[in-house]
């Protein structure tokens, strides 16, 4: 008999990624003012539809892929703790725009995303690490961020944002809401 999990039936494994019920929170929102310079954190920001966050120097073309981007809060301590560096870690170090909490973030790629009661993020890829983070983290802040440097997202529609706001997966039912 096969194992429950790993059997032939396609649709089982498919009805496993489909199932995402949990409702995470957006636990921090950064805002670069302009290039290499520090992200500010702030309580709320303005999402624009296939744009950016508004008061981020970072302007994606429309259309694109990598518009905004989410690290989930649970893999700060990781991160911090391959480095040896204190508990907790400012997320602004890591250079992403959102940090989501309680929702397993590599389980939303090809899916939407809705923050709040506007927003509406397609997530689009992971988002790797790049070679700031030596710079901002020290030696070996590059290796300790592959496999937790989050995902990128195109802004299907933008709105307020403010941290505190649930974010959740948007099913066909929440869609027609």
């Amino acid at each position: 008999m096969p194992f429950p999990f790993f059997g032939d039936d396609k649709s089982t494994v498919a009805r496993l990624l489909a199932t995402l019920p949990q409702t995470g929170r957006l636990a921090w929102i950064g805002q670069r003012p302009a290039r290499r310079q520090p992200l500010l954190s702030v309580p709320e920001a303005e999402v624009l539809t296939d744009a950016h966050l508004a008061g981020d120097h970072a302007r994606p073309k429309a259309g694109g892929k990598r518009q905004i981007t989410l690290i989930q809060a649970e893999h700060l301590p990781a991160v911090a703790g391959f480095l040896g560096l204190p508990v907790p870690l400012d997320p602004a170090r890591l250079r992403r725009n959102l940090v989501v909490s309680g929702l397993n973030l590599l389980a939303l790629k090809n899916r939407q995303i809705q923050i709040g009661d506007e927003v509406l993020l397609d997530i689009t890829g992971e988002c790797h690490p790049c070679s700031r983070m030596e710079e901002e983290l020290g030696p070996g802040g590059y290796n300790a961020m592959r496999g937790h440097g989050g995902l990128t997202a195109h802004i299907a529609r933008g709105g307020t944002i403010r941290v505190g706001d649930a974010v959740q997966v948007v099913t066909p039912e929440l869609a027609a809401e």
